[in-house]
């Protein structure tokens, strides 16, 4: 009987989970597989209630549930209640309890840099669930001081509350200087628009942007010519490796996971015409 894992959010469409999931299944000759359901909004408790009742094993949460499926769990682990996210849901003999992997997905793309976050000046773009994860991250590796910009906000503010860090209006970008940039609003995101201009990218060391398609983002792009970038795949992967080991308790293989991501990012770009 085969274990069946998925990916949960609205759209799901064009999720590179199940490519991720489904090769490390196959690689490691595991009886599983993992899909991809849409559920909107109004349907979530539903949903939730279908993972228990046909014993899905686990689902990873994506937008736009990270926040509202608190509601519905059995438990939330300590570091998702902080965080105020929960990205990954294990189903234990009925019991459902809700996790974060993003963090340490975050942490682990600068890790793998050589990019130390402890005393840095971070500048934060979007305050939605994924950003919540990378403030989390950020704090996590002793970053000296951390600034929220978001459209809204109010926004920026109830997570400036949160996490103690320093809200700023979206209206102060402009002045905006630092040692790294994190892109997390889905500005770029099938598009070639970037939120900020080169010349304030120009302040920065480090721009990191979790919008993966197309891979190549006009953020990163116009960063490029003044900061060493990360690409999105980079916190996508490595919060994929930490969502399979609480699916199974095994350690995947990354570097397969790794490049099937890439090839599939490649192939996508060129079904939606995103070419770079």
């Amino acid at each position: 009987m085969y274990k069946v894992f998925g990916v949960i959010g609205d759209p799901v469409s064009h999720s590179l989970s199940p490519v991720m999931h489904n090769s490390a299944f196959r690689e490691l000759g595991l009886k599983a597989v993992y899909g991809a359901f849409q559920v909107k909004k109004e349907n979530l408790k539903s949903a939730v209630e279908g993972i228990r009742a046909l014993n899905i094993g686990g689902v990873s949460v994506t937008i736009p549930h990270k926040e509202s499926i608190f509601h519905f769990l059995d438990e939330v682990d300590e570091v998702a209640q902080k965080i105020g996210a929960v990205n990954t849901i294990i189903n234990k003999e009925g019991k459902l309890i809700g996790y974060n992997t993003d963090w340490l997905g975050v942490l682990k793309a600068f890790e793998e840099k050589g990019v130390s976050l402890k005393e840095k000046r971070v500048v934060i773009l979007g305050a939605g669930g994924a950003s919540r994860a990378v403030v989390f991250a950020v704090k996590a590796g002793l970053a000296k001081e951390i600034y929220i910009l978001n459209r809204t906000f109010e926004k920026a503010l109830k997570l400036a509350e949160d996490f103690g860090v320093i809200p700023l209006p979206w209206e102060d970008l402009n002045k905006a200087e630092g040692d790294i940039i994190i892109q997390t609003t889905s500005i770029g995101l099938k598009s070639q628009e970037s939120p900020v201009s080169q010349e304030i990218l120009k302040r920065f060391k480090i721009a990191m942007d979790i919008v993966y398609l197309p891979l190549h983002t006009q953020f990163l792009k116009l960063a490029k010519e003044y900061c060493q970038i990360i690409d999105g795949l980079r916190m996508l992967l490595y919060q994929g490796v930490e969502q399979f080991k609480l699916f199974t308790g095994m350690s995947p293989p990354v570097k397969l996971m790794e490049k099937v991501l890439y090839e599939e990012v490649k192939r996508l770009e060129g079904e939606l015409n995103l070419g770079n």
